[in-house]
């Protein structure tokens, strides 16, 4: 059921720069963050605390982790990767995602005292080969701006503290609470900065593009996902980010459906190399290798029963 649901978040979030990149049609990156930010968070508000009133309010000490949350997870990742997108294609987006899990394993590691194994690193290590087989010819062609990447692995940074820094507080509310709030004032802190960054260049367009960008962000991301995503950390937090490295799979496959973006074989090669990290740091869990031999001798022991008999 892990492994169901952990595809199916990674399936999801990879589809997040996908609407992006349509949004992008019609308005610019942080006006569109700002405007998927605000409505999600007055939606999830009016559903809790209006709708179905048997969510609590937040307690004295708790607003100041929901602060630092929504500022980690709402204004400085997702502001960072939504401005990212205007320099990085969405297929090589959803390949550098796949650096967060490093940050959180070592960060848990200190923090939390979670000891990484031996297989969790090498399978790491193995899948971060295949990113760097797949932003290689980004780099080499300049189809990414070396500004553009450097957002976006701020944008990752902060996503990685901010996964450790839920583990760590373990705040005594539902996941939909957390999410309201962190949504809402990661979107709020998040309008005076696209109005510095953006007053020069700003366009809106209310066309079906800009429409169904926000339906999908708006419903399916900020609400859907990100409450998968809560359920997930709370599970293992490093497991959940180690789901991340899937996202260049689901990634390349949808850009190439919806945005036409190319599938080269150096993307399919760090796809495999990706999908042999995961198996062996064993969050894909097909077969686990060290229960292999437990079956195994298990099978020859019902069969000598049986003759047995």
């Amino acid at each position: 059921m892990e492994t169901v649901l952990g595809l199916f978040f990674t399936l999801l979030w990879s589809s997040a720069a996908i609407a992006t990149k349509f949004g992008l049609n019609s308005t610019t990156p942080l006006v569109l963050a700002t405007t998927r930010f605000l409505i999600a968070g007055g939606l999830l508000f009016l559903y809790v605390y209006l709708f179905n009133k048997k969510y609590p309010w937040p307690r004295s000490q708790e607003w100041i982790p929901l602060i630092f949350l929504g500022l980690l997870n709402t204004t400085i990742y997702l502001g960072a990767t939504f401005w990212a997108l205007n320099y990085v294609s969405a297929g090589l987006f959803n390949l550098f995602v796949t650096t967060n899990p490093f940050v959180v394993a070592f960060l848990s590691s200190i923090w939390l005292k979670r000891r990484v194994h031996l297989q969790e690193w090498i399978g790491m290590v193995i899948a971060a080969f295949g990113l760097l087989i797949g932003i290689w010819p980004s780099i080499t062609t300049s189809e990414a701006s070396v500004y553009g990447l450097i957002i976006l692995g701020l944008g990752m940074v902060s996503m990685a503290i901010g996964s450790v820094y839920f583990k760590k507080i373990n705040l005594n509310l539902p996941g939909i609470v957390i999410n309201t709030w962190q949504v809402s004032i990661g979107g709020v802190v998040l309008i005076p900065i696209a109005y510095i960054l953006e007053k020069e260049n700003f366009f809106l367009k209310l066309d079906y593009y800009l429409l169904g960008s926000l339906i999908w962000l708006v419903f399916i991301i900020s609400i859907g996902t990100m409450l998968l995503w809560f359920y997930l950390l709370k599970q293992d937090t490093v497991k959940a980010n180690n789901w991340l490295f899937m996202t260049p799979i689901f990634g390349y496959i949808l850009a190439a459906v919806f945005l036409n973006e190319s599938i080269t074989m150096f993307d399919i090669t760090a796809t495999v190399f990706v999908v042999m990290g995961l198996l062996f740091s064993g969050n894909i869990a097909i077969l686990p290798i060290k229960k292999l031999p437990n079956r195994i001798r298990r099978v020859s022991y019902d069969s000598r029963s049986k003759n047995i008999k």
